[in-house]
């Protein structure tokens, strides 16, 4: 009967199967600042031998033209018929090695690191964090909230000044460049005159117009 082995979803199975790199390795991530331990490397020796084997019977029946599937799908078999419970095996071995480099906090149940542990709380650094650095940080924040406030308020205060009722050209008519408001194109330097007012009605009239929009007269 299997062993049940219970633990947290913040591992990555780096384990091999076959070939000469057959092993076990898992690795184990601080959920809260995702840094990895990895558990030493244990070789798994039958599915190496299964990758020597599998490679000289494919060399040779190349040489002699033949098929060594059978042979090749026996050692794959015994291979795989001890890879689970060795798997198991190790794995415990790991999550025990892992447990002295991790901590299970009693609030959020999260895994994390000694850097991401408060150990005078007995939590971790979400759930009980450092005190000095909340206040460093809290500091910082109503300093930048207040810098904030006083820079809009003094974009409010020239605000005032600024002529909101004169229409601009935003797009140069010589080159298409955008003007931001200027009173000359940046891309080509035409002069982006304000558009002449109708001599009778006071509308503005664009440039070449031979009449006014507004009210039919010749300009």
């Amino acid at each position: 009967m299997t062993t049940e082995i219970y633990f947290s979803n913040n591992h990555r199975d780096l384990c091999e199967q076959y070939g000469t790199g057959a092993g076990f390795q898992f690795e184990f991530n601080c959920q809260r600042c995702y840094d990895a331990w990895r558990s030493p490397f244990e070789a798994f020796t039958t599915g190496r031998a299964a990758g020597w084997v599998n490679k000289g019977v494919s060399a040779a029946w190349s040489v002699l033209n033949g098929n060594g599937g059978t042979i090749t799908n026996a050692v794959d078999g015994l291979a795989g018929a001890g890879w689970g419970r060795a798997k198991d095996a190790a794995f415990e071995r790991a999550i025990g090695a892992a447990q002295g480099h991790f901590h299970r906090c009693a609030r959020c149940t999260q895994h994390v690191c000694d850097t991401c542990w408060n150990p005078a709380q007995g939590l971790c650094q979400v759930c009980a964090p450092d005190t000095a650095a909340e206040a460093e940080a809290a500091r910082r924040r109503g300093l930048n909230d207040q810098v904030t406030q006083r820079a809009y308020q003094a974009g409010q205060e020239a605000g005032n000044a600024y002529d909101v009722g004169t229409e601009r050209q935003l797009v140069c008519p010589q080159c298409n460049a955008e003007t931001h408001g200027g009173a000359f194109c940046a891309g080509c330097g035409h002069k982006l005159a304000d558009p002449a007012g109708c001599r009778s009605c006071q509308a503005a009239v664009p440039a070449g117009a031979a009449f006014c929009p507004g009210c039919g007269s010749r300009q």
